[in-house]
């Protein structure tokens, strides 16, 4: 998986959508990874993130849907 995907992610004082540096081990958790598993598929990783969106957990469902065709 040569493709970059960034998720998305809201600033704490502006309120809008912006590209994150990774996915919360919650998001990849929902979509069915492990920790190594992400990691061997090269999907970024933020550790500081603590929250979980639906449209990355989404983002990561198509990611692996694409890759395993």
């Amino acid at each position: 998986m040569n493709q970059r995907i960034r998720p998305t992610v809201y600033s704490p004082i502006y309120n809008r959508p912006r590209e994150g540096r990774g996915f919360s081990l919650k998001e990849i958790k929902e979509a069915g990874l492990t920790f190594s598993l992400a990691k061997k598929l090269n999907i970024p990783i933020d550790r500081r993130r603590k929250s979980l969106h639906k449209e990355n957990v989404q983002k990561i469902m198509e990611l692996l849907s694409k890759s395993s065709k």
